[in-house]
């Protein structure tokens, strides 16, 4: 079957355009359609109810614009409304929850680092999936404050690239080997982080897991679109055009919407 409707996916802001280049680089050939809740961002600040309910309407967005499947480009958003969601709705839905098991079956330290939000550090799914790894020392670290500052367009700001520092720093002195980015915006902050992580430590983001889950649903589901043609993108923010299209660049285009 060649299912032409768009894959849906949804943030909390800019940062699940992160997840976006990972499904689209290995489904180059499929429609995708993107909303950056900006204008309520970050998610990891709000109560669960409120998350939900966010999550809800970005959902009903994706599926008013027909939608085949959902991918919830938003740590805080899965860890928290993942469930709901799925109950709610009859369409396929992917989550993100930070990449802590390859880095636990990988770390030869015994120390892990997870860099993430209030909201997905302090969820029972968070504290249930540590469990299944006795031997590994997880140290977290909110991020307060970074997906603010990402949102505000300062992503090369000084002030970012200090705190940064603050929380990482006291991670690299308990011997962390792998960092995990447990919020879809800090893939970005790949480049400020090379600056002073040394390169033995490895960082690890939910990306190519997630594109990796999306085509095995699409294959299993016969919702694949298979006319080989190159697909399309949109994206849509309801804040700040600029900040959006400053993170996709030549990708697409950023419009704005009320929502």
């Amino acid at each position: 079957m060649n299912d032409k409707r768009p894959i849906g996916l949804f943030d909390s802001g800019i940062g699940g355009t992160s997840i976006w280049r990972s499904v689209h680089a290995m489904l180059p050939n499929e429609n995708t359609i993107f909303i950056g809740d900006s204008l309520n961002a970050p998610y990891g600040q709000k109560s669960k109810d409120e998350i939900i309910q966010l999550s809800k309407k970005n959902v009903d967005w994706l599926l008013a614009h027909d939608a085949k499947i959902i991918i919830v480009a938003c740590n805080t958003a899965t860890t928290n409304a993942i469930v709901e969601l799925r109950q709610s709705y009859d369409v396929p839905i992917i989550g993100i929850e930070p990449a802590i098991k390859p880095a636990a079956m990988l770390t030869q330290t015994g120390k892990v680092g997870v860099l993430a939000t209030k909201g997905t550090l302090m969820s029972q799914k968070y504290e249930e999936a540590q469990q299944y790894y006795p031997n590994v020392t997880f140290i977290n670290q909110i991020g307060y404050d970074i997906v603010q500052l990402m949102e505000d367009g300062k992503l090369y700001a000084p002030e970012l690239e200090r705190l940064l520092r603050t929380y990482i720093d006291p991670m690299l002195a308990q011997n962390i080997d792998y960092l995990v980015l447990g919020c879809t915006h800090y893939p970005y902050l790949a480049p400020i982080l090379d600056k002073f992580m040394p390169s033995s430590v490895k960082v690890i983001n939910s990306g190519e897991a997630v594109a990796k889950q999306t085509l095995k649903i699409l294959s299993n589901n016969n919702l694949l679109k298979t006319d080989g043609i190159l697909g399309t993108s949109e994206f849509y923010t309801n804040k700040d055009v600029a900040i959006l299209q400053s993170f996709i660049n030549g990708l697409g285009i950023a419009k704005k919407i009320d929502f």
